[in-house]
C-alpha cells in the first residue's frame, strides 16, 4: 500500500516556508492506518519492548494502538501543566521555535524495555527531547520509531546515536 497517497503536503504552515505532512487523510482511511500500525508492529516486534513513550499529540496516536497491537503499556509525555504527578521536563528545539515535554517521574522502570514512538521525524527536537527525557530511568530503548520520516531535515543525527526506523521516508 502506497501510504505516501494519504499524506498531504500543506506549503506555508506553520509558517511560512515550511512544507506541513499532514497525515490526518491517513489517520481517517481505515484500511491505510491500520497498514501503517501493522509495519510498524513488525519492525519491533523482534525487540520485545515492554514499554511504549510516546510525545502529545499525535505520538499518542500512533503509540496507542502500537502498544494495543502489541499488548504492551503506553506512557505518555505531555506538555507542562498536563500530567497530574510529579514530573520531570526538558525544553528541547524544534525547527520553528522551542517547546518542553514532561514524564511522570515514576513512569518507567529500570528493567522497561522502551520503545519510543511518534507520528514524524524532521529535524529530530522531539524525539531527542523524550529520549533525554527517558535517560535518567535508565531503561533499556529497544527502539525509536515513527510514521514518516523527512529525511532532507537530517533528524537522525540529533537522536543521541539511535537509529530510527520509519514506515515511509520522504526525500
Amino acid at each position: 500500500m502506497d501510504l505516501r497517497a494519504y499524506i498531504r503536503d500543506i506549503p506555508d504552515y506553520p509558517k511560512e516556508g515550511i512544507v506541513f505532512f499532514d497525515i490526518t487523510p491517513l489517520l481517517g482511511d481505515g484500511p491505510a492506518f491500520r497498514h501503517a500500525i501493522d509495519k510498524m508492529a513488525e519492525q519491533f516486534e523482534a525487540q520485545s519492548p515492554t514499554k511504549i513513550v510516546c510525545a502529545e499529540a499525535r505520538g499518542f496516536i500512533f503509540g496507542s494502538a502500537l502498544a494495543y497491537t502489541m499488548g504492551i503499556g503506553i506512557v505518555p509525555v505531555r506538555k507542562p501543566g498536563k500530567l497530574p504527578y510529579k514530573t520531570r521536563s526538558v525544553t528541547y528545539d524544534l525547527e520553528y521555535g522551542t517547546d518542553t515535554l514532561c514524564i511522570h517521574e515514576d513512569a518507567l522502570k529500570k528493567d522497561d524495555r522502551v520503545l519510543v514512538i511518534d507520528d514524524l521525524l524532521a529535524t529530530g527536537g522531539t524525539l531527542q527531547g523524550v529520549l533525554q527525557l527517558i535517560d535518567p530511568f535508565q531503561s533499556d530503548i529497544v527502539g525509536v520509531g515513527v510514521l514518516v520520516e523527512l529525511g532532507f531535515l537530517k533528524g537522525q543525527g540529533r537522536l543521541n546515536g539511535y537509529a530510527c526506523s520509519s514506515v515511509l521516508t520522504i526525500d
